[in-house]
């Protein structure tokens, strides 16, 4: 990594200016600007968003419950909460986290980067098959929805910035 220093000399009732041409040039680099916590918020986000984002109660047609619509098998991956819990918004979000967390660890284990894309697809379609390119057509639509919203965010929290 090449880290390089400039010399910025900041003229009175400027710092605004300073301040927003750092964040537009962090968001436009691709550089997430809080790193990856950032990244996790925004996927799961966005994950919510597809998955429930009315947060109804109903049982999905595989037996998915709550925000993340979580499957039984993947709820008990991550906790001995009871299941029921899933529809609890903080007991889902602190599963949802934990199994980020997981797919990112076997994503970068093999290889994969931590994108919203490979993320979604690993949370969508498996992570056995996203790490050995058998993911469905319906998981990478999936993935491809995920990394849209979350290049829509983005773009909407650069829009704030700049204007």
């Amino acid at each position: 990594m090449v880290i390089s220093a400039v010399k910025l000399t900041v003229q009175p009732g400027s710092r605004f200016r300073v301040l927003r041409f750092a964040a537009v040039a962090l968001v436009v680099g691709g550089l997430p600007i809080v790193g990856r916590a950032s990244i996790r918020s925004e996927t799961l986000e966005a994950i919510h968003r597809i998955e429930n984002p009315k947060d109804s109660p109903r049982v999905g047609r595989h037996g998915e419950l709550g925000a993340y619509q979580f499957r039984p098998a993947t709820w008990r991956m991550h906790t001995k909460v009871p299941f029921e819990q899933a529809l609890n918004r903080d007991a889902s979000e602190d599963v949802a986290i934990r199994h980020y967390e997981w797919l990112r660890r076997g994503l970068v284990r093999n290889g994969f980067s931590e994108t919203p894309y490979n993320i979604a697809l690993a949370w969508n379609g498996g992570l056995s098959a996203a790490i050995n390119g058998r993911a469905s057509t319906a998981a990478r639509d999936y993935a491809q929805r995920v990394s849209n919203l979350v290049q829509e965010n983005r773009a909407a929290q650069l829009a704030v910035l700049t204007h």
